[in-house]
């Protein structure tokens, strides 16, 4: 993981890239944040009750008493117009991840990272209803990065959707063909099955194949390929026999998964069977950048993603 993280590393310094965490009560975010200011990296900003570990150069902000409640709430029934009434919407305001989040949106912050002591819809909601999805794009979804030592490999959705339909697949193939190269990866993008080129046609092959055929129209160049199983999808030998002629099968780095079930099962059988680091999930879809830990994230992983979301905000 060091070598892709030191890369990015290089994008962000000197840029002042502000992040914003509102989970300042949990302590592998506050020793990563603390890391994170002592290196000069990114400036970390607080939302919410801190430890009292938090290096005092970090600026906190209390949704409760902050000036800047009126001028958000302002901002928030302008985005979210007839949903909530000021009381409501105050409520929300007062909750440290609306309030993280409005200030990604309002531009005081760059990027947020939340999730090591929230759910994922919990982090995911806020960004849905105030900084919304990018132009064209219509679902956001969570991509891991896959490391083990010299090996990187990119899988989604592995975090939001539950049973993405033939659209939402090729959507989520071409974001990651786009993303791949942040991470020093030339995109071979394999759409998974528990079918190989039409060795089943059922409802659920002919929605990865359908898939295929939509990237394709969209980016006719793009190197993705399906529907497969992970074997042809991963091994030269498998790959060739099943699936001949194919520019990705045998060769795939970026793996789009069927359905929810798959790819959350997927990634964490990698992670745990194979031993490789699982950086994310890095959400993809949104006007600007919002990660979600995962509650069992490590020092490490608040660290690194935190770097990623900095990346991330350069490029937005």
């Amino acid at each position: 993981m060091a070598n892709i993280i030191e890369q990015l590393k290089t994008q962000i310094t000197g840029k002042n890239v502000k992040i914003v965490f509102p989970e300042g009560q949990d302590e592998r975010v506050v020793t990563a944040i603390n890391q994170l200011a002592k290196e000069g990296l990114i400036t970390p900003l607080v939302v919410g009750p801190v430890l009292e570990q938090l290096d005092p150069s970090v600026k906190v902000y209390n949704p409760k008493t902050d000036d800047l409640k009126t001028s958000m709430l302002k901002a928030f029934q302008e985005r979210r117009p007839g949903k909530h009434s000021d009381a409501e919407a105050i409520q929300l305001l007062e909750d440290e991840t609306y309030f993280a989040t409005m200030m990604v949106y309002m531009g005081l912050a760059d990027g947020l990272v939340s999730g090591a002591a929230h759910s994922t819809g919990d982090t995911v909601r806020p960004a849905l209803q105030i900084i919304k999805t990018k132009p064209g794009i219509s679902r956001v979804f969570g991509y891991f990065l896959m490391i083990r030592d010299d090996e990187k490999y990119l899988m989604g959705d592995c975090a939001i959707n539950p049973n993405p339909s033939s659209e939402d697949l090729a959507q989520f193939a071409l974001e990651l063909y786009e993303v791949a190269p942040t991470y020093g990866i030339k995109p071979k993008v394999a759409l998974l099955s528990f079918s190989t080129n039409g060795s089943a046609n059922t409802e659920e092959t002919l929605k990865v194949k359908k898939a295929k055929e939509i990237a394709l129209k969209i980016n006719p160049s793009a190197l993705i390929d399906g529907e497969m199983q992970f074997d042809a999808a991963f091994v030269p030998k498998v790959g060739h026999s099943k699936y001949p002629g194919s520019h990705v099968a045998g060769q795939a780095n970026v793996f789009i998964f069927p359905t929810l079930d798959a790819g959350n099962i997927g990634y964490k059988m990698v992670e745990r069977f194979g031993g490789f680091d699982a950086v994310g999930p890095i959400l993809a879809g949104l006007n600007q950048p919002v990660n979600d830990l995962s509650r069992g994230c490590s020092i490490e992983d608040v660290y690194s993603l935190s770097i990623i979301t900095a990346s991330q905000s350069l490029k937005k």
